[in-house]
């Protein structure tokens, strides 16, 4: 005799218990991959992946292109991906160095999915087709590598590599440029007093703070440990130092409480800018900038240092508002 199918709690497996086969909602059936897009498989911005929505998308290392590349090899416009109703049309712009396709240098081509596009001396795009599943996936993987997993800012992999990218695009245009290291103080205090996960949570919300007040432009990223970056994009020396006060000022005045105890938090922040220090290298940027914060420690902690001035201020007295915080 045949046993009778039982469900999971003993009793007879019914139409309510059974597997169904699993049907895959309309919107997924309709998914198709006809969302065009370049995926950047050697580079400085290798991993990053742009979509081709425009009719016309122009790739270059100028100021004004669609997709801007930090190539010395690539032109200021070098070449554009033009819509011609399904197709994708690759259209090189007199470029010096030329646009190369596969291997084969090409003036106009028609684009298929998988071909692999060479433009300056290391840049290579890969043109590929993705559906919405597909694109969430790899911007998903994208961000992982570039994000720090506690903190969720960039890491410091990602901000090296952004460092070079604009620092060269800023000294070739003679632009502004602003960096501020910082550090917060006497961390191992706090993890020694309060503990790890204390300590965990102080740069958790230290830096969705910080992300908070910056602009969309500026670049937070996690550098190691208890210290972070902070690249502002078209600031001078000026304009760095009233965003670090700010910064300073902001988490001297928050309340840090976990387990039910407050954690007093200050931090120490450095500053190192282009045209005013004259440096001509991102590795010697990031150094001036490290040796300001070192200056700041020095100095007594809680406070902003400029590299190249003597003069390291005192952080201003909070005014009490009569508030309690």
């Amino acid at each position: 005799m045949r046993a009778k199918k039982t469900g999971s709690g003993g009793g007879p497996l019914t139409e309510s218990t059974a597997t169904k086969p699993a049907v895959p909602p309309e919107s997924d059936k309709e998914q198709k991959r006809n969302l065009a897009y370049l995926v950047v498989l050697a580079g400085v911005s290798a991993g990053e992946m742009f979509k081709l929505q425009e009719d016309k998308t122009i790739v270059g290392r100028g100021p004004t292109v669609t997709i801007r590349l930090n190539d010395e090899g690539v032109s200021r416009e070098h070449c554009q991906f033009m819509r011609d109703g399904e197709k994708i049309i690759l259209v090189d712009l007199g470029s010096t160095n030329g646009t190369f396709c596969n291997g084969i240098r090409v003036d106009r081509r028609e684009l298929t999915d998988g071909d692999k596009i060479m433009v300056g001396s290391t840049t290579i795009l890969k043109f590929t087709y993705h559906d919405y599943l597909d694109e969430v996936f790899q911007r998903q993987m994208y961000e992982s590598a570039l994000r720090d997993g506690l903190t969720k800012v960039f890491n410091k992999k990602y901000f090296t590599d952004y460092l070079e990218k604009e620092f060269a695009f800023a000294a070739r245009h003679g632009g502004p440029l602003a960096l501020i290291f910082l550090d917060i103080d006497h961390f191992k205090k706090i993890n020694d007093t309060h503990g790890h996960p204390a300590g965990d949570f102080v740069l958790s919300e230290l830096s969705q703070m910080m992300a908070d007040l910056l602009r969309t432009e500026d670049v937070l990223a996690r550098f190691g440990g208890e210290e972070f970056t902070v690249l502002c994009r078209g600031s001078d020396q000026t304009g760095a130092k009233i965003v670090a006060e700010r910064l300073r000022r902001t988490v001297e005045e928050r309340k840090f409480t976990f387990g039910g105890k407050d954690i007093p938090v200050t931090i120490s922040l450095g500053i190192a800018s282009i045209p005013e220090s004259g440096i001509t290298d991102h590795a010697a940027f990031l150094a001036a900038a490290d040796k300001a914060l070192y200056e700041a420690k020095r100095s007594g902690r809680n406070r902003v240092c400029v590299h190249g001035s003597e003069k390291t201020p005192k952080p201003e007295a909070r005014k009490d508002s009569g508030k309690s915080a």
